[in-house]
């Protein structure tokens, strides 16, 4: 399994609506590394749902539903997309301060790209995000 971080502003489309959804296809990347990391997705690997801009923290966990296929809202160019679909809210977000702060988050895309919308964490950053929102998979 794999485990990544996908980033949205909330005002753009925010973790309640796709729970409200229950599954979207995440549409809309346009920088060539987060497409990559887009294409690499396998069904059922994990995701941080995060907030970005005004919020700034990870708020929901997410899976991989459907693997990458082509981007129908892209005019040109090769885009992919992938669908998500909500596994759960964190019991509590992960504020992007709180992991610049942690030593084993410090090297995160997040905080190393953080224009990357897409990026992969390995498995102790996964599980450490998990550990301070005090959620259980």
């Amino acid at each position: 399994m794999n485990y990544w971080l996908a980033k949205s502003e909330p005002e753009t489309y925010a973790w309640a609506q796709l729970v409200k959804d229950g599954k979207t296809a995440w549409t809309g990347v346009r920088n060539f590394q987060a497409r990559n990391n887009l294409r690499a997705m396998k069904k059922g690997d994990l995701v941080f749902f995060y907030h970005s801009v005004s919020e700034k923290q990870i708020v929901g966990l997410a899976k991989v539903a459907k693997e990458f296929y082509p981007d129908a809202t892209a005019e040109e160019g090769d885009w992919s997309c992938v669908d998500l679909a909500p596994v759960k809210a964190l019991i509590k977000p992960v504020t992007l301060e709180t992991i610049k702060m942690d030593k084993l988050l410090q090297d995160m895309p997040l905080v190393k790209q953080s224009r990357l919308s897409v990026t992969p964490l390995t498995k102790e950053q996964f599980d450490r995000v998990l550990a301070l929102s005090t959620t259980k998979i």
